[in-house]
């Protein structure tokens, strides 16, 4: 039964707060009236109107162990760590953030962490019930924070690392649409014509009798290929998916795509600078919010999002363990670039690892963008000239044999 909160006074005007349960807010207040008090204030408790949010949150049938997106849960993480460095108590600042949240799944998880969290768990607890939400980096990070006293300080920097990264993906993505919806449209377009215009002038060319020359001939017979297996239109992408998926599924596929990934014209270096960036920013947050090396390291190989780099991050792991620094195996693997492992050398040296580790993250993060900017400017005359090139060589084998015919006919 729901509990509700009361402020009342006495035949003698003394100002009584306490609790009691009822069914219903009037159900409260006959109770409060049947103990010879006047209530001027009942309210439900906050912890049972969180559950209740927790429990429409469910009706509304959102998943409340996944679905929440990275920019909702940056969200969370920036508002909360300007809370808590207002030095507000943290189970006020989630039920603070629980009702201003739109709904959605993260609102009812944070809810019950807050429920969770005023019945006497630490927030690291709470948050690790939650694992699709809350990955362990993020929650080793605010178990950290606590054990510090730091937990401000530590959220501050979590939110810093998250707006980074998904800066950092934006930047991937961004490159990827642009010449993916192109060649996309020019598929479309190229196949259009093969399909519907091509078979009509094959018509006009065998009425006319007239010798094709070879462009021509190549044209009409990839005209009717198409003709003939339209369907591999939008087959062969979804084989090529499904491929993928089988692939990715497998631990030796992963490692095979992501060391092809890692050597992919133009695309390659990009995607190396990336992951590496993302490994350094992660590693150096870790540390800097006290998290163990060793614990640090384990957390990062899952979440670099690449095998070849993973193993690389094991090997240094196991390394460390036997009491070996973090600069030689690292080098040892031979995947980091030099200027990585020296850099991280120093930072061993100088005490100031995290520190460095994060300066590593923002050089690859502006060579990232500019890697972007220089493959955009160079991907958009190459795409322009090839579509170019490709309606050309139709218009040409179009027209090569009306010209041989009026020469014919001359």
């Amino acid at each position: 039964m729901p509990i509700f909160t009361y402020e009342a006074v006495d035949n003698k005007g003394k100002k009584i707060k306490a609790e009691v349960e009822a069914a219903t807010q009037q159900d409260a207040m006959s109770k409060v009236h049947a103990q010879g008090l006047f209530p001027t204030n009942v309210q439900q408790k906050q912890a049972e109107a969180a559950k209740g949010a927790a429990a429409s949150t469910k009706k509304k049938g959102l998943r409340l162990g996944g679905g929440v997106s990275q920019k909702q849960l940056t969200q969370f993480t920036v508002q909360l760590s300007i809370l808590q460095d207002a030095g507000l108590p943290i189970v006020r600042s989630l039920k603070i953030l629980t009702e201003q949240m739109k709904p959605c799944a993260l609102k009812g998880i944070v809810a019950q962490v807050a429920e969770d969290v005023e019945s006497g768990s630490s927030l690291s607890e709470a948050l690790s019930k939650h694992p699709k939400a809350f990955d362990r980096l993020y929650v080793n990070m605010v178990k950290a924070g606590e054990a510090g006293g730091v937990l401000d300080t530590i959220l501050q920097r979590l939110a810093v690392y998250m707006e980074k990264a998904a800066a950092l993906k934006r930047k991937i993505i961004g490159a990827s649409i642009y010449p993916a919806a192109v060649i996309s449209i020019a598929v479309l377009i190229v196949s259009g014509i093969l399909i519907w215009v091509i078979p009509q002038f094959k018509t006009v060319f065998d009425d006319l009798g007239a010798e094709l020359p070879l462009p021509t001939m190549l044209l009409l017979k990839m005209s009717d290929f198409l003709v003939s297996f339209w369907w591999l239109l939008p087959a062969v992408p979804f084989a090529i998916y499904v491929v993928y998926k089988m692939i990715v599924k497998n631990k030796g596929g992963r490692m095979a795509l992501d060391k092809t990934k890692l050597h992919m014209p133009l695309f390659g270096e990009i995607i190396k600078k990336s992951v590496i960036s993302r490994f350094c920013r992660t590693l150096g947050t870790l540390i800097a919010s006290g998290v163990p090396i060793l614990e640090a390291l384990s957390i990062v190989k899952n979440a670099v999002g690449n095998e070849v780099i993973s193993n690389a991050v094991q090997i240094v792991h196991d390394s460390i363990r036997e009491g070996e620094s973090i600069a030689e195996p690292l080098g040892q693997t031979k995947v980091f670039d030099d200027i990585v492992v020296n850099m991280i050398d120093v930072g061993e040296e100088t005490g100031e690892l995290d520190k460095m580790l994060i300066k590593v993250a923002d050089n690859y993060d502006d060579e990232v963008d500019a890697a972007v900017g220089a493959l955009m400017s160079i991907m958009e005359p190459m795409m322009i000239i090839g579509m170019g090139l490709t309606i050309g060589f139709i218009v040409v084998a179009l027209f090569l044999p009306l010209v041989s015919l009026i020469n014919n006919m001359k």
